[in-house]
């Protein structure tokens, strides 16, 4: 007899299943894993022996085999522990076997019985709900996966004498529930910067419509600190958005306790990562900070320091808000709609256009720095915002009255709006101006006399391409809805233009 237990692989945030089988026959005594395992999963015939030996069960001293299928396809992962010994525990009738056919089983097993905690909680338990099933899963996990639904039946054992006691009605595990963190409490507020009030109005604009942001000056003009205040200005996630957002952090194995946050994601990589760093790769194709970051902030600072390669690689999900990995034999998509700040010094002494500076390389300190960064990149970002440096008089005056919740509610306001506008043209998942598809724009983006005449005078004079008058259209759009107004108006078209080639076309701009 075979016995069968249903867990699942991991694609990308998808959960594959998989039928673990288990079969032991007689021969000479031999523990073997097929279907394509990994080292991890090899690994695991140690794993279950000591667990089962740890409470007072014993492996028979016969031929045990373990085919995870479909063979084709690779298992990586230690969560196939408890599935294996879950299957060897109904082979060698320490549970009835006819139980197996209620769960999709994960979990990490120790030594000594216990039951780890293992990445891709969520995704999985998401599976057993379209399959009808229940889910049995480490404690520590549960209330991770509690989240896939009201109507899951959840099994969180804490060790494997736990879970044998439930199934015989020893005992009765608790259903787990949904855990809500708060993330709140580590991000700045507004208040605590001193001057900087363009900075600040160019933060609310970004907010608002979702666009890409860059600030450029000097050592220690608050660049920084302006971009770690942008998560404190957006709005709370709904919770179609913290489900997109958990799952990639729980195949990441960065869900931390189980608990979900309305807080948006704000990743702030060094300026050393990789490329598999930024946009995920490797064996497993984990997901990279792009995808970590969707539906919040990625933050650049020091941005020419990065890999060129690097940026470059960020360009489709500036596009798409979509990373793919692809392999000779998978392709796996992580969803990476994210806002992009970065931040930057003018050169590589750092002070270039300051009064009474000269840079030692002369003219050629910024554009060689600034010419690190490719045209198709810069392109993508919609603000390019000066960030002078903060006086002394600024550090002295008495700090901000105006709040990020004060700021957070004209975003709100603004993004309620945009959410009403494109719900309201069928566009299904639009719910920003940077995200609004360009066929979209000449009917939400009408300019009034004024504001065509001057966008058209800027095309020709700036040169802009096809990616970039779009973007100036939803700058100008987002400018209009915080301003109440509903056609688009020739100061809101100047603005867009003012930050949009504030940092590479200024001298063009002036000719």
């Amino acid at each position: 007899m075979v016995s069968h237990v249903a867990s699942v692989a991991f694609l990308g945030v998808e959960a594959r299943p998989i039928d673990v089988q288990v079969h032991i026959a007689p021969g000479l005594p031999a523990f073997t894993i097929v279907g394509l395992p990994d080292k991890a999963v090899g690994e695991s015939r140690e794993r279950v022996r000591a667990a089962l030996s740890a409470i007072g069960l014993a492996l028979p001293a016969r031929r045990i085999t373990v085919n995870l299928a479909p063979a084709d396809l690779q298992k990586v992962g230690s969560h196939f522990d408890l599935p294996i010994a879950v299957g060897l525990l109904a082979e060698t009738g320490a549970i009835p076997a006819d139980i197996l056919d209620e769960f999709v089983v994960i979990g990490e097993l120790g030594l000594d019985g216990s039951i780890a905690p293992v990445s891709g909680a969520l995704p999985a338990a998401m599976a057993a709900h379209a399959m009808g099933r229940s889910l049995l899963c480490p404690k520590s996990c549960g209330a991770e996966a509690a989240w896939a639904g009201e109507d899951l039946t959840i099994t969180a054992p804490g060790d494997l004498g736990q879970l044998i006691n439930h199934i015989e009605g020893r005992q009765v595990l608790d259903q787990p529930r949904p855990a809500l963190g708060d993330g709140a409490a580590t991000i700045g507020d507004l208040a605590d910067i001193r001057g900087q009030e363009a900075g600040k109005r160019a933060l609310e604009i970004a907010a608002a419509g979702g666009h890409n942001l860059l600030f450029v000056g000097t050592p220690g003009a608050g660049k920084s600190m302006l971009a770690s205040r942008l998560a404190s200005i957006l709005p709370p996630m709904t919770p179609a958005e913290m489900l997109e957002t958990a799952m990639i952090r729980s195949v990441a194995g960065d869900l931390v306790g189980g608990a979900l946050t309305q807080v948006r994601p704000f990743r702030a990589p060094h300026h050393s990562a990789s490329m598999a760093a930024m946009v995920g790769g490797g064996a497993r194709a984990t997901p990279g900070e792009a995808a970590l970051a969707h539906n919040g902030v990625l933050f650049l600072d020091e941005l020419p320091e990065f890999s060129p390669q690097v940026l470059d690689s960020l360009r489709q999900p500036l596009e798409n808000g979509e990373t793919v990995i692809a392999r000779a034999n998978f392709r796996v998509a992580y969803p990476s709609r994210f806002q992009l700040v970065a931040a930057m010094n003018p050169c590589k002494c750092g002070y270039a256009g300051e009064p009474g500076h000269t840079c030692r390389q002369g003219e050629r300190c910024a554009e060689s720095y600034q010419a690190r960064l490719s045209g198709p990149f810069l392109d993508r970002i919609d603000m390019h915002v000066d960030i002078p440096p903060v006086s002394a008089v600024d550090m002295m005056a008495p700090a901000g009255a105006e709040t990020s919740a004060d700021v957070r509610e004209r975003v709100v306001a603004a993004r309620a709006v945009q959410a009403e506008r494109y719900a309201a043209l069928g566009l299904a998942g639009v719910r920003t101006n940077a995200a609004c598809p360009p066929a979209a724009l000449d009917e939400v983006a009408a300019l009034d006399g004024a504001g065509l005449a001057l966008l058209r005078d800027a095309a020709d004079r700036l040169r802009l391409s096809a990616r970039g008058y779009h973007r100036v259209l939803r700058l100008s759009r987002t400018l209009a809805d915080l301003s109440g107004a509903e056609a688009i108006a020739r100061p809101h078209v100047a603005e867009a233009l003012a930050y949009r080639f504030r940092f590479q076309n200024a001298a063009l701009a002036a000719a």
